[in-house]
């Protein structure tokens, strides 16, 4: 089995097992996670969120919208002018 495999096959409480053990860092039994075991399972989250959630719904998702509908800030991927002072 190969990793898309991987993520197509995971459940959604397979996908809640993972996110808490990335969050508390230890698996159901309380056994610690290690830092490779955390950064697969983090993006195995990610990828399933990807996949299958809405946007505003995925792991890592910051609403910016205003009561009024407007944006707070600037969209951090959008390209910023280059401003040259001299």
């Amino acid at each position: 089995m190969n990793y898309e495999q991987l993520i197509e096959a995971m459940t959604p409480d397979m996908h809640r097992s993972l996110k808490l053990a990335v969050e508390i860092g230890k698996w159901p039994n309380g056994e610690r996670l290690s830092e490779e075991q955390r950064t697969l399972c983090l993006r195995a989250v990610i990828a399933y969120d990807q996949s299958r959630l809405p946007e505003s719904e995925r792991t890592g998702f910051i609403d910016r919208t205003r009561p009024d509908g407007a944006q707070h800030g600037t969209d951090p991927l959008k390209p910023q002018p280059l401003k040259i002072l001299n």
